[in-house]
């Protein structure tokens, strides 16, 4: 039987990823320590591009009207 994927909760992996960089950058890994962790890390950003992904198709979807995609330009808050 196939194993369902689990969905990526973006704030876990991102959190996750974050730490991996800080020890990354600390300097204190073997290198055979600090392979593991970039491959663990390249792994994190490939569910979090997914995640990001499969979000921007749900924007899409709820912003269709009339059978027309519609694209609206988001600018964020002003800084």
């Amino acid at each position: 039987m196939a194993k369902k994927k689990v969905a990526v909760d973006f704030e876990q992996s991102l959190g996750d990823l974050q730490k991996l960089v800080e020890r990354l950058e600390s300097g204190e890994l073997s290198l055979e320590d600090s392979l593991t962790a970039f491959e663990q890390g390249v792994a994190l950003t490939r569910d979090c591009q997914q995640a990001l992904s499969q979000a921007e198709q749900k924007v899409q979807l709820l912003v269709e009207q009339h059978g027309t995609l519609t694209t609206e330009t988001f600018d964020g808050p002003a800084e």
